[in-house]
């Protein structure tokens, strides 16, 4: 009796299992699918039942440098890391074999595949949406295996030195373009302002004047050793019509 008491408390004692509030237990009965467990203590009768334990908590996985040849054939390498977790966790054992290497890999030939859709330069403006568009491929691929994709973000992207160097000389070039459009629109607005201040000049002969002896007097304060009197065209016509008359 006590070898038979003793072998019940060894048995019962070797079938507790505790099972924290993040994990989940797979019980299997003779090897058919009996139910999931947890979280707190199960029981599993060894030699009877057997039980596969999955976590629920959110896994991130660092996606590998992938080779990627662009719609503009541009070879680039890009890594990207995916947040996914367990949502079922039945289907995660029993769907597939390794639901955490099938995401893995799913996740790198889905990069490659998008990523190969894509212009670089929509690769590199917008990048959100590409994330978005991964994000919702995988989870969508992944939705059998019990498998939620909460989020997708790509890392880097290398590009080939020629190719910073031509996307560096790219943006050197817009900004002189920027430049040169802001200076040519400042020049158009002085000629404007300009020929305002001509009209209202022109109406009235005496700003004229005064206007001259404005220039005077701020050629004075700069203490210039030249000193260029600005004499009006129509002071000479003048002059030399009166020694025509004389």
């Amino acid at each position: 009796m006590l070898i038979f008491l003793v072998a019940v408390f060894v048995l019962a004692f070797a079938s507790v299992r505790v099972v924290t509030e993040y994990d989940r237990l797979i019980l299997f009965f003779l090897g058919k699918f009996q139910s999931v467990a947890g979280p707190g203590i199960v029981f599993v009768v060894p030699g009877l039942m057997s039980a596969q334990k999955i976590t629920l908590r959110v896994v991130v996985h660092d996606v590998p440098p992938q080779d990627v040849i662009t719609k503009d054939n541009v070879s680039i390498k890009v890594n990207a890391v995916v947040y996914f977790r367990v949502v079922d966790p039945q289907k995660a054992i029993l769907a597939v074999q390794d639901f955490f290497y099938a995401t893995s890999q799913l996740s790198q030939t889905t990069l490659r595949s998008v990523l190969g859709r894509m212009e670089m330069d929509e690769l590199l403006a917008n990048r959100e949406k590409v994330n978005s568009d991964l994000q919702q491929i995988l989870d969508s691929d992944t939705e059998p295996w019990g498998v939620k994709v909460i989020k997708v973000e790509v890392k880097n992207i290398d590009l080939p030195e020629d190719m910073v160097r031509m996307i560096a000389m790219q943006a050197e070039a817009e900004r002189e373009r920027r430049a040169k459009i802001i200076r040519a629109d400042g020049e158009f607005q002085a000629s404007q302002k300009l020929k305002e201040a001509a009209l209202v000049l022109s109406d009235n002969p005496v700003s004229i004047q005064l206007r001259y002896l404005q220039s005077l007097s701020e050629i004075a304060t700069e203490k210039s050793s030249t000193i260029v009197f600005p004499i009006p065209i129509d002071f000479f016509s003048d002059l030399l019509k009166s020694r025509k008359e004389g």
